[in-house]
């Protein structure tokens, strides 16, 4: 994944998150609207976690550990 497409991918998950927080709240369900921006944000760091892995595989194979 190029570096663009995943900031493009947390940018898209964070105003849909941002949008369903902002609809629940208005709404009433403030518990419903904490979980989603929970989920959000753990949908976020495996995203960006298996990036990482990536990250780490491409630099074990450079130096050949």
């Amino acid at each position: 994944m190029d570096g663009v497409d995943l900031i493009f991918k947390v940018a898209a998950i964070g105003i849909l998150v941002a949008v369903l927080n902002l609809l629940l709240v208005r709404a009433g369900r403030d518990d419903q609207a904490m979980m989603t921006t929970i989920a959000g944000l753990v949908v976020v760091l495996l995203v960006v976690v298996q990036e990482i892995s990536k990250l780490f595989e491409a630099i074990k194979s450079i130096f050949g550990l």
